[in-house]
């Protein structure tokens, strides 16, 4: 897949163990692949965020696990589970990934084109509050 690469995120990939850029490479790949789109950036001076009409999605890796925090106000559903943490955060959720464990690569596709729908319908703020949420 080809798509611009800001190389500030290469850096901050680059920099992590294997499996870590592994897993970030992919979700990137992801990203991008969910809408042609979609722009990477680094914000919070170190973390890479992809964004189209605003946030989609963030990376940031940790110990022992990469965070994928997905910027849907709560709202986007998840039948896949692929969802680890945030079920009851009203602006975003997170899927934490640990080292040998696979990416639901179609749910996650799936769940980040929700998202976007919902960035080009004004943003899940507007959404929710169209639905008296």
């Amino acid at each position: 897949m080809s798509y611009e690469k800001d190389p500030r995120v290469d850096d901050y990939i680059d920099k992590l163990p294997e499996w870590q850029q592994e897993i970030c490479r992919q979700v990137r790949d992801i990203a991008h692949a969910a809408d042609p789109e979609v722009v990477e950036t680094i914000k919070r001076t170190v973390q890479p965020y992809f964004v189209l009409d605003g946030n989609v999605c963030a990376l940031l890796a940790a110990k022992n696990h990469v965070n994928v925090f997905l910027y849907d106000g709560g709202i986007v559903p998840d039948p896949e589970g692929i969802v680890t943490a945030g079920h009851q955060n009203k602006t975003g959720r997170m899927i934490s990934y640990h080292e040998g464990e696979p990416i639901q690569v179609a749910a996650l596709t799936q769940y980040l084109k929700h998202i976007i729908a919902n960035n080009r319908a004004g943003g899940w703020r507007k959404i929710k509050a169209a639905q008296g949420l």
